[in-house]
């Protein structure tokens, strides 16, 4: 038997209603802030993602499946949206248009790591992008956006942690006092961590392993480091949240995980998920169009891990009930009433109910067991009776109620699936 591949898994008939409630849900929050879906490629050239996140980051040395086509040319698929989507709107001249764009995506995407609770190779993210502004008060929108989306879910109890990265200069300055500190300590480091020393030193703050954590805790703090522009626009950002009462947490050593954040950074954790607790998050990106050969554009973003929040809802008990497979079934006896049952079930398919008949010559016993497994709310009979008379009778499997109505009214019929 072939298997799927370890890291991937099928989405069953089972569970697809959970993922069309969340669908909805970023959908039409998303809409109702003023964002327009954008839609990528699930493959890009490499260069994307090696110069958008960053040499220097795991994403890119370690997890990005990269492959090379039959005209030679280096191909990836897609780790992340941010870099994907910022490529778009720089070939689509989207963001010349003299004010800032907002838009959001959703999709599946791919790396290479262990697969765990939540953590596939390749998973679902959704996103949303506000480009070309500078202020913060663009960072506070996507955060309202992404706690709006948070809260549509069901979702109560979490954490938001916020911090700030400074601007280049600010970034630099903390950078070499980190470096100096680390240097003294390097013996000690992981290796991921010493690895990372001269190339991202700023990564080693999101170590996840014991001896790293023990290490950072007296490290310099960055919010030291921060200059009066810097800190202008955190303040701003703090401020505003308090003013909105969002509830959030500073966290001096957060620093997220790609190289093209700078100023605002933000993550949400759940303590559903149990030690691996973050389940989205985000920040600003002002360099990153450069990087990609565009102008520079400053902008703001986040995406959430769909199969994170998922695993939030069904801890929670938050996931809505299953529907049923149908909401009419047609239960017909002989041939002339299965020609008769396949024009009702096509009338009834065109007002949009979810109807289903037999396919397999059963008898009307086993027809109605089928409609009861597939609970059906109305079971629709015809049999010799009905069909002399030109009726058809209408069966409440809910309450085992039942009428015969004439089949010219059936068009008109009001079916209560409440």
């Amino acid at each position: 038997m072939i298997q799927a591949i370890r890291g991937t898994k099928d989405i069953l008939p089972i569970e697809i209603g959970n993922w069309y409630f969340l669908e909805n849900i970023f959908r039409n929050v998303s809409d109702s802030f003023g964002y327009q879906e954008l839609r990528t490629p699930i493959f890009e050239k490499t260069e994307v993602f090696s110069r958008g996140i960053g040499d220097g980051t795991d994403i890119v040395n370690k997890e990005m499946y990269t492959f090379e086509d039959r005209g030679g040319e280096s191909l990836t698929l897609r780790p992340e949206a941010t870099a994907a989507l910022v490529r778009s709107v720089i070939q689509n001249k989207l963001a010349n248009t003299g004010t800032y764009q907002k838009f959001w995506y959703f999709g599946p995407f791919f790396r290479y790591e262990r697969p765990q609770k939540g953590r596939f190779r390749q998973f679902h993210q959704f996103g949303a992008e506000c480009l070309a502004t500078e202020h913060p008060e663009a960072d506070v929108e996507v955060i309202l956006l992404a706690n709006a989306i948070i809260k549509a879910a069901g979702i109560t109890e979490y954490k938001l942690l916020i911090n700030s990265l400074g601007n280049d200069a600010s970034r630099a300055n903390y950078r070499l006092a980190l470096i100096d500190y680390l240097s003294a300590q390097k013996e000690s480091l992981s290796e991921d961590s010493r690895n990372r020393l001269d190339i991202n030193p700023l990564r080693v703050l999101d170590s996840k392993d014991n001896k790293d954590i023990e290490i950072v805790k007296n490290a310099p703090v960055l919010k030291d480091y921060l200059d009066e522009e810097s800190k202008a626009h955190f303040d701003r950002v703090i401020s505003l949240l308090d003013e909105l009462e969002v509830k959030y947490e500073i966290s001096p050593k957060l620093v997220r995980g790609l190289d093209y954040y700078s100023h605002t950074v933000f993550e949400f954790q759940s303590s559903a998920l149990g030690a691996q607790d973050s389940f989205g998050g985000g920040g600003r990106y002002n360099k990153l169009f450069t990087e990609l050969g565009g102008k520079e554009t400053p902008s703001v973003g986040f995406a959430f891990g769909v199969e994170r929040l998922l695993l939030i809802l069904e801890e929670l008990k938050l996931l809505p009930a299953q529907k049923p497979e149908n909401d009419i079934y047609v239960v017909v006896a002989g041939e002339e009433a299965k020609n008769y049952g396949f024009k009702i079930a096509h009338l009834l398919r065109d007002k949009m109910y979810r109807v289903g008949i037999d396919l397999n010559n059963r008898s009307m016993k086993a027809q109605m067991r089928a409609a009861n497994k597939v609970e059906a709310t109305y079971a629709l009979v015809i049999g010799e009776d009905e069909l002399k008379s030109e009726t058809v009778t209408i069966k409440n499997m809910k309450d085992s109620t039942q009428q015969t109505i004439p089949f010219s009214e059936l068009n008109s019929f009001h079916f209560n699936l409440a």
